[in-house]
């Protein structure tokens, strides 16, 4: 079983599993009803985005420089024990089940996905 780092609104893998929307906000102009048949996600766990603060840093972010500073300070919200808690969970139930993470940056190494990916293989998770 595994954690697939994906990116939302595009087609899903074969096995992939619940798809988790780890992002601030929901898909604009898109029903609700809509986001799990469009790609979207099934369910949606906004306490594993950015706050907007560390988003804004990093959309704006110019330099690779920039950008890694803004992922350091998301990491460190991923700190904070509720977080934690829950990339826990997460790690333990990809040992038994299939499911996919995701966000809607086209390219995961500027996106807070990298960094998710990072500290789930930390605690022992398969990421594909």
């Amino acid at each position: 079983m595994a954690v697939h780092i994906v990116r939302l609104g595009t087609a899903r893998h074969r096995d992939e599993g619940l798809r988790i929307g780890t992002v601030r906000r929901p898909p604009r102009g898109v029903p609700k009803s809509e986001f799990a048949t469009r790609n979207y996600y099934d369910v949606w766990l906004p306490q594993l985005s950015p706050s907007p603060e560390v988003m804004k840093l990093a959309q704006m972010a110019a330099s690779p420089v920039e950008f890694e500073k803004a992922m350091r300070q998301f990491q460190q919200e991923m700190g904070k024990p509720d977080n934690n808690h829950l990339l826990d969970v997460l790690a333990a139930l990809s040992g038994s089940v299939n499911f996919s993470v995701g966000c809607y940056c086209e390219e995961e190494g500027r996106c807070h996905r990298s960094v998710l990916r990072r500290l789930l293989e930390e605690r022992g998770a398969e990421v594909i």
